[in-house]
């Protein structure tokens, strides 16, 4: 995507500038004779005529969630390797650039999550006491509690064994949230993301109450793609955060 870097090397903006450099457009080559000062013309060679394409978009459903499946499992292998001291160290360098991020600290209400099956874990920055919204699954839905940590209501372990708010917690007022903190299995350098395949966080992001939010994309590094497998109603993420830095769209 084309961005803007936050970060605290070079390291970040080579990472971000790659992508962009392998989609550059070729320019047209002529061809010269040896013997000449000037190119040779080509003489045209009948073609035969190019097939037309009559698949329609649904058509090419089926094989994009075939596309979107089989990276889902291979980067969740690979993040489920990662050892233990080196999840902590990336996790810890998130937070800090985050923690570093004027949006970030003028928030009022951020909405969050608890890290499952290895995501980047954010509970260095849920130990500040400030006005948090964590998930709890209800169906297809995810629904949004008040939480911070000297509160009354204690986390519990709910759907999927997710850490997830009391039931009985307040409900968070979607007009004081800032910035929702969205996990995700990988993103790519546009903002769009890669999920779990419930369409958790795709529904709740277009319904009109979180319209305007500001919402960053949390993946480790290695997870952050040139091009994820789109489908037309995806939406893209304000930007990303990485081990590497914070990467906001330049839109």
């Amino acid at each position: 995507m084309d961005a803007v870097a936050h970060h605290s090397g070079s390291q970040s903006t080579a990472l971000l500038l790659v992508p962009v450099l392998l989609y550059r457009p070729l320019l047209p080559l002529s061809v010269t004779d040896p013997m000449r000062s000037q190119p040779t013309a080509l003489r045209p060679r009948p073609v035969d005529p190019a097939p037309v394409d009559t698949r329609s978009a649904a058509d090419d459903q089926p094989n994009r969630a075939d596309q979107k499946a089989k990276l889902r499992r291979s980067l969740l292998k690979a993040r489920q390797s990662i050892p233990p001291q080196l999840w902590r160290q990336k996790s810890q360098r998130i937070c800090q650039h985050l923690a570093e991020w004027p949006q970030f600290r003028q928030a009022k209400t951020i909405l969050a999550y608890c890290s499952f099956r290895n995501e980047p874990d954010l509970s260095p920055l849920l130990q500040q006491q400030r006005s948090w919204g964590l998930p709890r699954c209800e169906g297809k839905r995810l629904v949004w509690h008040r939480w911070y940590p000297s509160c009354e209501w204690p986390l519990q372990s709910g759907a999927y064994g997710i850490t997830e708010p009391s039931p009985q917690s307040p409900l968070v007022d979607p007009r004081k949230v800032d910035l929702i903190l969205v996990p995700a299995v990988a993103c790519d350098i546009k903002g769009y993301r890669l999920g779990y395949g419930g369409g958790f966080y795709d529904r709740m992001l277009s319904h009109p109450r979180w319209a305007g939010k500001q919402t960053i994309g949390i993946v480790f590094e290695c997870a952050r793609l040139p091009r994820v497998p789109q489908d037309d109603w995806d939406q893209p993420l304000d930007g990303i955060c990485t081990e590497s830095g914070l990467f906001l769209s330049a839109r």
